[in-house]
């Protein structure tokens, strides 16, 4: 799946190439892609003609192109979507879904072979679309505010791997991405945020924002053919990679293999040595048990060694 510096490099390729251009015409080749478009296809394609995208921006790994008259176009590129903007006279790609023509005869095409993701019309979402209000802001977001964060970890007791990937918190970290800068700070993904130092939180999210910002550089991490930017080339980030996907291959810092293990349902990757697995805590219920074995047993010892009671 595309992850945040991907959507990044899709953004302001949108920026650069899209905006200013008249939409003239506006084909729907398969319903899927604009089902969360209450009207249906021939109503999206109408209110999309005659308009013109005047900003592209981006929350987490939701896009949004802004329309004259202060609506706008909201897409999530979901598993394999694709944005490409192309010249006359190229050949229709295998899994375009959705075809805009635009000025000076480009087009901006939506192709998605697995069609998990999609495109919206959102009414006066101009500024921020209601529909992902709920989103929280990145940490490539000059607006993110590090103190906030650095709270929230450390009030709650979920793993903080597990609270990198909620996007109610944060947004646009991956799993990919998640395991680098878990790497990079030295934590493991399972260490609650509860027993996290503050320091030790700010260290995951600098190495977050680090890997995130390098991969921006590079174009984005980029495992599945499926996966283009706007021009159709791919990400390499993914030979800069320290943790993720090299199970078995020696840490870069201390040379233990890299291990991998699963959580939520995903791969983690992690050095065991520079990430310690963070010991388990005892339960209330079992301390309370041992201190009442260790009561009877002093009793035992004062009545002549009997330990047993009934």
């Amino acid at each position: 799946m595309p992850e945040l510096p991907e959507v990044e490099v899709v953004r302001r390729g949108l920026e650069a190439h899209v905006l200013g251009h008249p939409i003239r015409r506006v084909e729907v080749l398969h319903p899927r892609p604009v089902r969360r478009h209450a009207g249906g296809p021939a109503d999206f394609a109408a209110r999309l003609t005659g308009r013109t995208f005047t900003a592209a921006h981006r929350r987490g790994k939701y896009l949004w192109l802004v329309l004259d008259h202060g609506d706008a176009l909201l897409g999530h590129l979901g598993m394999s979507g694709q944005l490409l903007v192309q010249p006359p006279g190229v050949p229709d790609e295998r899994h375009l879904r959705v075809r805009f023509g635009l000025a000076d005869d480009l087009e901006l095409r939506f192709v998605d072979q697995r069609m998990f993701g999609g495109l919206a019309i959102s009414d006066g979402g101009a500024t921020l679309p209601p529909e992902i209000a709920h989103i929280a802001r990145d940490p490539l977001d000059g607006a993110f505010d590090d103190a906030a964060f650095v709270r929230r970890v450390r009030r709650s007791d979920s793993a903080i791997k597990r609270l990198l990937l909620n996007q109610s918190i944060v947004s646009g970290v991956g799993n990919i991405y998640a395991n680098e800068g878990l790497w990079l700070a030295r934590v493991h993904g399972e260490r609650p945020g509860s027993r996290l130092r503050a320091s030790d939180v700010d260290a995951v999210l600098a190495g977050c924002r680090h890997v995130m910002m390098q991969a921006l550089d590079q174009g984005g991490t980029s495992f599945d053919a499926l996966y283009v930017n706007i021009n159709g080339q791919s990400g390499y980030f993914d030979r800069s990679l320290e943790a993720y996907g090299r199970e078995a291959l020696p840490c870069s810092r201390c040379g233990t293999p890299i291990s991998r293990v699963t959580f939520m349902n995903r791969s983690s990757f992690f050095c065991p040595v520079c990430q310690p697995v963070p010991r388990r805590r005892r339960q209330p219920g079992n301390q309370a048990g041992n201190q009442a074995g260790k009561t009877r047993q002093a009793i035992g010892r004062q009545l002549g060694g009997a330990t047993s009671f009934t």
